[in-house]
Formats: C-alpha cells, sequence, structure tokens
C-alpha cells in the first residue's frame, strides 16, 4: 500500500524553489536548510509549517544537526532528499582527492544522503557540471551513489520545455535506490512553437515608470489577467508584492530606449552604450519569447516594453513562481533569491515524476 505522503529535505534550499515545487505535487516540506538569513526568512514567511535550519553546510557538524531535526519531526522516515550544492568549491585536484574541503558542500549532500537513507534525492547545478574535468567529478558523484545504493539519471532540462516563460537550462540528477528502479525524466509539456512568451506571462502588471512612479512593496492589481498563465499566476491573490521599479538614471533610460524588442548592445548606435560590450549586455527581452535565463541581479537584460530592469515580481512571474509568494529582504537579495531559484512548475513536475516511484 502506497504512503498518503512524503517527507522532503531541501538543503541548500534559497527562498523555495524546490520546495514549492513539491509542496505543489503533495510532499511533505518537512525542513529547508540554508546559510543565507534573508532567503530563509522568504522561505519562513511562504511555508510557516516547514521547519528552517540556518547552517553552513561546509561544517562536518551541520550532517548531524539536520538528521537529529529530521528524527525529532517525524518517525517515517524521510523518503526525497532535494537541493542545489554550489560546484564552486571544486578543487582543482578532481577525484584524486574529492574529500578535498573544498568539495565539503557536494560532499555534504552526499553524506546526508547516507546518514538519511532516503528513496530518493534530486540534486539542481548548472549543466557544465557533468562536464567538469572532463567529467571525471560526476564520475565521482555517480561512483559514490552506487556504492550507497542508488541509481542516477541525469539531464539536462531546459525549464521552457515544461511551461516556464524562461529559457534555463540546468542539470538534474535524480537517484532512486536500487531496488526501486531507474529514473525517466517527465517528457516535455510545450515544444519550442508552444512556448511561453515574456508578454504572455507579465504584460498584465502595472506598468511602473522608473521615473514617475516605481510603485511600492505592497501594491494591487490595475485590470483582470488576459492569459492562462497570468491566471494561474493570480490564484487567489488580491495583492501584488515585490512590483517595484529600479528609478534609473537618464542616460540609462535613454541607452535602453534605443534597444529594440528583442535587441542588445549591438543593436545600439555607434557611441551610445559602449561601456558594455559583451553578449548580455543592454539585452531586452522578446516579447514574443521566453525570457533568457533570470540572472541575480547584474542588470543587464530589461522589460521588453519598459525602460528598466524587470521588477522583483515580473521575474518571479518568469522563474514561475505565483503572486501571492512575497519575497523578504533588501532588493539586492530579492534578486538574488529569485535568480538562484529552481522554477517551481519545473520542480513541481519533476516531483510528480518521481512520486510515482515511491510507495
Amino acid at each position: 500500500m502506497k504512503k498518503d505522503y512524503f517527507n522532503v529535505i531541501d538543503i541548500f534550499s534559497g527562498c523555495g524553489g524546490l520546495t514549492l515545487g513539491f509542496k505543489d505535487a503533495g510532499f511533505n516540506d518537512l525542513i529547508a536548510v540554508d546559510n543565507d538569513s534573508a532567503s530563509l526568512e522568504t522561505l519562513k514567511y511562504n511555508f510557516p509549517n516547514t521547519a528552517t535550519l540556518n547552517l553552513d553546510l561546509f561544517q562536518n557538524k551541520s550532517i548531524s544537526q539536520i538528521t537529529k531535526k529530521a528524527k525529532s519531526l517525524t518517525e517515517n522516515g524521510i523518503d526525497v532528499i532535494v537541493g542545489g550544492p554550489p560546484c564552486q568549491g571544486f578543487s582543482l585536484t578532481g577525484p584524486r582527492n574529492f574529500n578535498d574541503p573544498r568539495n565539503r558542500l557536494y560532499l555534504s549532500f552526499i553524506d546526508l544522503v547516507e546518514a538519511l537513507t532516503p528513496s530518493a534525492f534530486l540534486i539542481e547545478n548548472v549543466p557544465g557540471v557533468k562536464n567538469l574535468y572532463g567529467g571525471r567529478i560526476y564520475r565521482v558523484i555517480k561512483k559514490r551513489f552506487f556504492e550507497l545504493g542508488y541509481n542516477i539519471s541525469p539531464d539536462i532540462l531546459n525549464s521552457a520545455d515544461y511551461g516556464v516563460p524562461q529559457i534555463r537550462k540546468r542539470l538534474f540528477i535524480i537517484g532512486l535506490k536500487k531496488e526501486i528502479g531507474i529514473f525517466e525524466f517527465p517528457s516535455a509539456t510545450h515544444s519550442s512553437d508552444k512556448y511561453l512568451s515574456c508578454k504572455n506571462a507579465i504584460h498584465d502588471l502595472p506598468k511602473r515608470d522608473p521615473r514617475k512612479d516605481v510603485g511600492t512593496d505592497k501594491s494591487i492589481y490595475n485590470g483582470p489577467p488576459s492569459t492562462p498563465y497570468q491566471k494561474k499566476m493570480r490564484g487567489k491573490s488580491k495583492v501584488l508584492w515585490n512590483h517595484v521599479a529600479t528609478a534609473h538614471k537618464d542616460f540609462v533610460i535613454e541607452t535602453i530606449a534605443q534597444v529594440p524588442d528583442g535587441g542588445n548592445w549591438r543593436d545600439l548606435p555607434p557611441g551610445v552604450g559602449e561601456t558594455r560590450k559583451f553578449n548580455e549586455a543592454w539585452t531586452r527581452y522578446n516579447s514574443r519569447f521566453p525570457s533568457r535565463t533570470v540572472d541575480t541581479g547584474h542588470r543587464n537584460h530589461f522589460h521588453y516594453l519598459y525602460n528598466r530592469v524587470p521588477t522583483i515580481r515580473e521575474n518571479a512571474r518568469l522563474q514561475s513562481f505565483p503572486d501571492s509568494f512575497r519575497f523578504i529582504g533588501n532588493k539586492s537579495q530579492q534578486n538574488r533569491q529569485v535568480g538562484n531559484a529552481v522554477p517551481p512548475l519545473l520542480a513541481k513536475a519533476l516531483a510528480e515524476q518521481l512520486k510515482t516511484y515511491l510507495k
């Protein structure tokens, strides 16, 4: 007989993109772990029933603290561990010394899986991790999990294929206990000719003029939704959070104004915007296509129509966070939370597929 619910722990949780996706798929979001205070405040606000731990996962003792907390909250064990351990710490010695302290974040994930023996786990990271050091790091990770009794399945997914209005490619590594089987990733729900566009996603939100009305953290809608996605993102929300524009300097506004829909610095006249000449510089989103990958606030991407960077709420929409989801902290902290998150709609698709393997 299948269980009524499955317990999930999200480590390196950030503001909770994976937590939200798994919760929406019916999982019990038991614990979230991070060491960024603003992200945890956001998570506490949006998931009041989820236990949060502010821990530095570079510290070996953090694993025992998570394990102790999990055992205090449930007698039914942990079914899934999810998270996106950063890869920046990987030492140049690679698999010849995988236990190097600089690899501690990935080692922490492996150690927690060993300690709690979940039925499954999910790791998210940038696509390049799979080929890092000629693929040696990935092979060591695979070997470690195999020795712990797991089959792992890797795939690079584009969030736009799963109904998110954003081109965002990330590596997902999903492990299942060997007796359960081998995970097969869910099929895409959207083909490239059916992708959701920026305009489809955000054009119902209030204008926000960087010279006149930047808005306030709490505001209201000024009209009804006009697409199914907008309606989905609004849900039952009557309040609009985090829709505050950046008050750009005049020369920035005037430069953005000269970039056409979908254009970038290459479309600017000679002598304009020449302090930025790299691939993403002065990029205006294309109204007819999904957005570029939402970043953590580097101010290189601009609204497809208005002469400003997107608001936190607009970027959250492009990431598929519902309007009821409120981000806490200053603007830089909020931008980082949104940009680092796994799109909840993609997380939900993976969680629903994963549930079919669990008993």
